[in-house]
């Protein structure tokens, strides 16, 4: 890659790191803006903010809080990457838990291979629950975005129908499944406290994150599913078949969201087991970080985090008699914000392309003709 090249991808580079940073900042003024027309002090709220969650205590929750929300948006982002938009992950993790958890109850396993049974349970699930809308994708055409939807109706009947079935008898007070033994548990990587702990699953995470990166952006496999969301037909003539391409993402996209409600289920002093307390709403908010993210592992990384401290953070407004309902409002705004900060980053980026394109053609130099076809692969 010549000179020219590389100091247009740096250009291109800074509107995109620019982006989030702008967008963060403006959900933040605009935040502001609303707490004060609501009679807060803005300024107090921030730095309580901030003051409560940058507590090492804290930071640990985020952290913890923010590992389900990566898992979710790499579901999403595989998708994505293919061109389907999946928002089932809310029904598929859902059901793979619900079945994880009543699977590894049943078991009494070395701990290693324990932990890896509940987690093979629940990616198998998860993909199982994916391929109803996979299949009527690739036979009758039928929007992902309206089977996954109606999917995650039908999969909240399913986990009430499950639970039921598989309740533990000896709970009256709740509606739980049976607890799964200490062997099937997961440890920690970090701890402050006999409650503020960082999971080992935020490693799990980061390894299946690096996973995706080297397949999506690095083997065969991966470009066969780019290209086929990007140019279904071209992909065709070159061999690849969008159809099974569209199977196996949406497989591999339920598979990862099957992993979502793994970390709470499996750290140490938290469920062990399902409950009718579960956390809900995590397959949704993925969507969200996914997108703030661009599909791309370390950016979802940072969106994951930025959702968590602002859920932790969030805690600390009542001591200062704020609705700890505007960190709902501040994810929000910090997701419009961004597509708008991207979009614009976009039509910059290509506007800095066409001008160097211009002035290589108007000196007589060969035009670089490697910059577009990654500029596309990446998108």
């Amino acid at each position: 890659m010549n000179s020219t090249a590389l100091q247009l991808r740096a250009r291109r580079a800074v509107p995109s790191i620019a982006a989030p940073i702008v967008a963060v900042a403006l959900a933040a003024l605009l935040c502001g803006v609303i707490l004060a027309v609501s009679g807060h002090n803005p300024f107090s709220a921030y730095a309580e903010m901030f003051r409560f969650g940058t507590t090492e205590g804290s930071l640990l929750v985020a952290a913890n809080k923010a590992v389900p929300l990566y898992l979710s948006a790499l579901a999403v982002a595989v998708g994505f990457k293919m061109g389907l938009f999946n928002i089932g992950v809310e029904g598929q993790y859902a059901v793979a838990v619900v079945v994880a958890a009543a699977a590894g109850a049943q078991v009494n396993l070395f701990p290693p291979l324990h932990v890896a049974f509940i987690i093979v349970v629940a990616m198998l699930t998860g993909a199982a629950w994916a391929t109803v809308p996979a299949v009527l994708k690739v036979t009758r055409n039928v929007s992902e975005v309206i089977s996954t939807i109606m999917m995650n109706a039908i999969a909240a009947g399913t986990v009430a129908f499950l639970v039921n079935r598989w309740r533990d008898t000896s709970e009256t007070q709740l509606i739980k499944t049976k607890p799964i033994g200490p062997s099937g548990w997961v440890g920690n990587l970090a701890q402050v406290s006999s409650a503020e702990k960082l999971s080992v699953f935020a490693l799990i995470a980061a390894g299946l994150g690096a996973v995706m990166w080297v397949v999506i952006n690095r083997t065969r496999f991966g470009f066969d599913l780019r290209m086929s969301g990007a140019n279904p037909t071209a992909a065709a003539v070159s061999g690849v078949s969008p159809k099974a391409m569209t199977m196996k993402a949406m497989l591999i996209s339920g598979a990862i969201a099957g992993t979502v409600g793994l970390p709470v289920l499996l750290s140490e002093n938290i469920f062990h087991r399902y409950t009718q307390d579960f956390p809900t709403g995590l397959g949704y908010t993925g969507i969200a970080v996914a997108l703030l993210g661009r599909n791309n592992p370390l950016g979802m990384a940072a969106g994951a985090l930025l959702f968590g401290f602002l859920d932790r953070a969030g805690q600390g407004l009542q001591l200062v008699d704020v609705p700890p309902e505007i960190v709902t409002i501040m994810q929000g705004v910090v997701l419009l914000t961004a597509v708008i900060a991207y979009g614009v980053a976009e039509r910059l980026g290509d506007v800095q392309m066409q001008r160097a394109t211009a002035r290589e053609l108007t000196t007589g130099s060969e035009p670089n003709d490697r910059t577009a076809p990654e500029h596309m692969a990446a998108s």
